[in-house]
């Protein structure tokens, strides 16, 4: 593990500089609590200072010091002072010695743990503070007793005080990819957050007991925790030391809140003694949160309850749990989730007894996609003689925490318990979904077909044929699909779950032949049913996800796709380690950040939703396959080619409806490694597939492609009456008329443009792409104007050249075949030549710098212009700023 590097706290440190540095004058104190980070960032504000500028002492004050005359000043005052002085004269000495020493510099005095700071040394430093040409920086501990002369630097107005927050959820995240060396799984930065509170110095504790426990592991470069919490024993006697000793009402108190949390604070104080309550809050170890009408209590730090936990005898630990059960049961389950705390309880102080409430728990539990508790109670639920309801929902949960084999085991250990058809249907539409999605099992539609005709019941049939709409649809037997999606649909029997799903099987279908109105108005439908089929089946929410990204995605409406991402869904499956959930919003999220041209973010969370999928084979193709295009995307030909065969390794057959996803990663793929002819053939051949297959959404996205790649009168489709083919501009023409949305005629348009040569058209259409955020549509599209007009000063103005670079700098590392046609073949020596001039430099003076002759650096300027295409000077600096991967400053 490499050393933590500095992350974040650039503001902090910017005001840390400007006390120093700013025309005040003023020096500045952090304080904040132990291990937040001050000490660091103090350091880091030292080590950026010119010690030719200033005269810099860094100090750090210690406990040990505390007690000698000047001992937090050791490190600065020589060791002899002289004797017989006053202690005003030795401060007045002191003073005149650093003066001295500074030899006219300004003097910047750094003192760590201020607070710790004997009373001659505190003087000392309020003295220097007041000079003319001190500062005085610093960190105090929050909760320590202050020396009045520290205290009377802020007071007086000699320093700022500035309270160090703890480290955000971005910046944890920041920190942990620098320490572990790559990117870090969502889930797992978000529960180190949780753990650490932003505290770096828990978080490194953190960080060191995971990894020598060998809980962090990486998948597809992406870390994750997969371990239990291992507390090292460091760690374990630094809370400790906050927690302090408890008396027994305390430790009450806090141990049921350990267990507990968030309990409410009338509940709590049924089973404790008041003031012990308020002696733990004034100690710091508890907290009051209000949560509407109810005032909950929490812990004042989530590592008090891991201690506290852990340091629990069992016997006392399952009273405690049967207690928090008892009072809850004694007041009234009145939220929905008290059911599942009291269940919980109840399982974990070996209580549990009746099967209807762990069952019940478990079913909530799995509605809020919380896949590793639900796995839990459904279990207990079955072993209580839960019988074949728990069975089906167990199964349920294994297949969506990647277990099919267990799944199937467990139906089928209660197969001759099902003898009505109400429980036949169920049984047999959860062991169908196991087999076709967890298994992999093609035949499994048939025999869910067949089984589904023994059904005798209209409600319970619909239900089987539901099932079997959506696995033919996944199957890409979308005609039957349809059929059968429709037919549940139009019977008024079937149950609120079984029609939803239906008619996410036709908001699919619709999404894929570019029906974006009929799609939105379907799952708009879904949508609103939520509170009747989430019971029933929460992981219907995957089938109206899948429908809602392929609309998304589909129409370019990446906006949209930013709301999906960020809605309750996405946390519940985090949260919950639902990851058919999370993998596939990952995609979805690298999708927009890869249009955007954000190539970085794309790359890293499409390898996240690839870490995520491992384990499971229903999205793993589909993540693979966008990793594919963000490595296309960044002209890493290799990587995309890994990717692409990973996806190929990893694709579920029964998932083949998204073909056209994995395809045209393929095109991208073959285009990465510079073979535009492969990726033109293989692209039109896939258009033609999705034509015969009316896919007209998807169809669009390919041909888009086929223009981004230089392709827009190229032939697809099948022999016209006059033995001629469409060309992709015209077929897109014919497109434009029948996909719904605004982004079908601007591809239209934009085919057009690119066939007509027109640069004008071609800024156009760059220009509305840019207005719907399809940045890397927008800059290949003023790429290939610029391309167009050649040497024509009316289109290739510097203007145009501007707007490109413009959109270039919206974008991290991007590198398509469009851009890269703007790249010139320049020598070192010509970029060398050609960035001087653009910054200003005249030919003369690039002659002198370079040891040139006048002559020898015109002769370079003027192939640099004929390279590219620019007239003189005037252009040259915009002609540099325009060109992919370079910003006019250093060669390429």
């Amino acid at each position: 593990m490499s050393r933590w590097d500095f992350v974040g706290r650039r503001d902090e440190l910017n005001r840390l500089l400007s006390a120093v540095g700013g025309p005040e004058g003023r020096g500045l104190l952090l304080s904040g609590s132990a291990g937040v980070g001050k000490s660091r960032l103090l350091r880091e504000g030292i080590a950026a200072l010119p010690t030719d500028r200033y005269a810099i002492w860094s100090v750090s004050a210690s406990a040990t010091t505390a007690a000698l005359p000047f001992g937090g000043l050791v490190q600065v005052l020589p060791a002899e002072q002289p004797q017989g002085l006053s202690p005003a004269g030795i401060l007045r000495w002191a003073v005149d010695l650093l003066q001295e020493q500074a030899a006219g510099r300004p003097i910047v005095l750094a003192i760590d743990d201020a607070h710790l700071l004997d009373p001659p040394s505190a003087a000392l430093v309020h003295l220097i503070a007041r000079a003319e040409n001190a500062t005085v920086i610093g960190t105090l501990r929050n909760g320590e007793q202050i020396p009045l002369p520290i205290r009377a630097l802020w007071t007086d107005d000699l320093v700022e005080l500035v309270e160090l927050a703890p480290l955000g959820p971005a910046e944890t995240t920041g920190l942990l990819t620098a320490i572990l060396g790559g990117p870090v799984d969502a889930g797992t930065a978000e529960r180190l957050f949780r753990l650490s509170a932003g505290n770096p110095l828990l978080l490194r504790e953190l960080v060191l007991a995971a990894s020598g426990g060998d809980e962090l592991s990486q998948t597809y470069g992406i870390w994750k925790w997969t371990g239990r919490l291992e507390l090292a024993p460091s760690l374990t006697d630094l809370i400790d030391t906050r927690i302090g000793r408890l008396t027994p009402g305390v430790r009450a108190v806090v141990e049921l809140v350990a267990f507990g949390e968030p309990l409410g604070l009338q509940l709590l104080q049924r089973a404790v003694d008041p003031a012990d309550v308020e002696t733990a809050e004034e100690r710091g170890l508890i907290t009051m949160v209000h949560d509407d009408r109810r005032l909950n209590v929490r812990l004042a730090h989530p590592l008090y309850g891991e201690v506290m936990r852990r340091q629990c005898p069992v016997s006392r630990t399952r009273r405690l749990q049967a207690t928090l059960a008892e009072l809850l049961e004694q007041v009234g389950k009145r939220r929905r989730d008290d059911l599942l705390r009291v269940a919980v309880w109840r399982l974990d102080s070996g209580t549990a007894q009746n099967p209807a409430l762990l069952l019940d728990a478990a079913a909530q539990a799995f509605g809020r996609y919380d896949v590793p508790l639900a796995t839990r109670l459904a279990r207990a639920a079955l072993e209580a003689e839960g019988g074949s309801d728990a069975a089906e929902l167990l199964a349920t949960i294994l297949m969506f925490g990647d277990r099919p084999d267990e799944a199937i085991q467990v139906l089928d250990s209660v197969a001759g318990e099902v003898t009505d058809d109400q429980r036949r249907s169920r049984w047999l539409t959860v062991r169908a979904m196991v087999s076709y999605w967890g298994l992999s099992r093609e035949s499994t539609v048939d025999e869910i077909a067949a089984r589904a005709d023994e059904l005798t019941d209209p409600a319970d049939r619909a239900r089987a044929r539901a099932f079997e709409a959506i696995m033919r649809l996944h199957g890409l037997d979308t005609d039957a699909a349809l059929r059968l999606a429709q037919a549940v649909l139009d019977r008024p029997a079937a149950p609120v779950a079984a029609r939803e799903l239906a008619r996410c099987t036709i908001a699919h279908l619709h999404a894929a032949r570019g029906q974006y109105r009929c799609s939105a108005t379907a799952i708009a439908r879904v949508q609103a049913e939520v509170a009747r089929w989430r019971d029933d089946m929460p992981y219907l929410q995957l089938a109206m996800e899948l429908a809602r990204g392929t609309r998304l995605a589909l129409s370019g409406d990446l906006s949209g796709i930013d709301a999906i991402v960020a809605d309750e869904f996405a946390d519940l499956a985090g949260a919950g380690d639902f990851r058919l959930g999370t993998g596939y919003l990952a995609i979805l999220q690298a999708y927009a950040a890869r249009l955007r041209g954000h190539s970085d973010e794309a790359l890293k969370t499409s390898l996240g939703a690839c870490a995520v999928l491992a384990t499971s084979r229903v999205y793993a193709g589909l993540a693979h396959a966008e990793r594919a295009q963000a490595a296309a995307l960044r002209g890493d030909a290799t990587h995309a080619a890994e990717a692409m065969a990973e996806a190929d390794r990893t694709h579920a057959p029964g998932m083949a409806v998204l073909y056209p996803w994995l395809e045209q990663a393929r095109g991208a793929v073959h285009a990465a490694a510079g073979d535009l002819p492969a990726a033109t053939k293989h692209l039109c051949a896939l258009a033609d597939r999705l034509r015969e297959d009316g896919f007209a959404g998807h169809e669009l996205l390919v041909l888009l492609d086929l223009v981004r790649f230089g392709q827009a009168g190229a032939p697809v489709g099948p022999t016209c009456i006059d033995g001629g083919r469409r060309t992709v501009a015209q077929r897109l023409a014919e497109l434009s008329e029948r996909v719904d949305g605004t982004l079908p005629p601007l591809v239209a348009r934009y085919a057009r443009a690119a066939v007509d040569h027109s640069p004008a058209e071609l800024l156009a259409v760059a220009d509305d792409f840019a207005a719907r955020d399809l940045v890397v549509h927008a800059a290949e599209a003023t790429a290939m104007a610029l391309h167009r007009a050649g040497r024509s000063r009316a289109a290739a103005t510097g203007a145009a050249r501007e707007r490109l670079a413009d959109l270039l700098r919206r974008c991290d590392g991007v590198s398509t075949p469009a851009l890269r046609l703007l790249r010139p073949a320049l020598s070192e020596r010509e970029w060398e030549v050609a960035r001087l001039a653009a910054e200003g430099a005249t030919s003369r003076a690039i002659a002198e710098r370079l040891y040139l002759s006048s002559r020898t650096v015109e002769n370079h300027l003027q192939r640099v212009y004929s390279k590219l295409g620019v007239a003189g000077r005037a252009e040259l600096r915009a002609a540099l700023r325009s060109m992919p991967g370079h910003d006019g400053t250093d060669p390429v």
